[in-house]
């Protein structure tokens, strides 16, 4: 490993998790026997961040995030991971205050969509994601064209992630929920569906889709292996 990988964990704590797993798993393939991804994870308070979110506090968030990351760089990161979709809204403060490379999620994302000969996708994530310019508009600099979900289905996908996925629940109901609302983006004409959240992947995955699916947290992970590697 030429390269430690620095973690911005605990939006949630859950999705936290899943990146560590992911990137040692995939460590793990790449490189066999026992090795592990060099790494170092700061795990910020949710509850600090998530009220943010609902004041509309963004450049507080970036402040808090920025230091975060100035954090894990001065550990030894030569690269920073933001382990989530949503606030990727304050990824150039976090650019900003770092020394070493941010690997953004909505370009690496965009990147494998077009790998796939995909130009056309349904997005789902928070209502921040769904609803904000930055993810759509990323996606477009690389020719990606998003859909998104009507409401209340937008609600619904939200409301699924803040007051289930981020607690650990996962529920069969709202896994029915996604499928349909998976459909209904594929009858709409996206051609694939972007799992915009990284807790998203523990209620579905591609077998719940009628369209290929781009796990944008796999993706995340497999891009910063290919960094810390060469």
């Amino acid at each position: 490993m030429r390269r430690t990988i620095g973690l911005i964990g605990g939006m949630s704590w859950e999705s936290s998790a899943e990146y560590y797993r992911l990137l040692n798993e995939e460590a793990r393939r790449r490189l066999g026997g026992h090795h592990c991804a060099r790494s170092v994870l700061l795990t910020v308070d949710f509850a600090e961040i998530e009220a943010m979110q609902r004041a509309g506090d963004w450049a507080g968030a970036g402040r808090v995030l920025a230091e975060a990351a100035t954090t894990v760089e001065r550990a030894g990161a030569g690269l920073v991971l933001l382990c989530t979709n949503t606030m990727h809204q304050v990824a150039d403060a976090v650019e900003a205050a770092l020394g070493v490379p941010l690997v953004h999620i909505v370009d690496a994302t965009a990147r494998r969509v077009v790998a796939a000969g995909l130009t056309r996708v349904g997005l789902l994530g928070t209502r921040f994601t769904m609803e904000m310019d930055f993810y759509r508009d990323r996606m477009r600099r690389h020719g990606v064209e998003v859909v998104v979900p009507d409401e209340p289905e937008r609600t619904l996908v939200h409301d699924v992630i803040y007051q289930e996925l981020t607690r650990n629940q996962v529920e069969s109901s709202s896994r029915d929920a996604y499928r349909r609302i998976m459909a209904g983006l594929a009858d709409r004409g996206a051609e694939g569906i972007v799992l915009g959240c990284t807790e998203i992947t523990l209620l579905v995955g591609p077998e719940d889709s009628p369209v290929p699916v781009v796990d944008s947290t796999r993706v995340h992970v497999e891009t910063a292996l290919d960094l810390a590697l060469t």
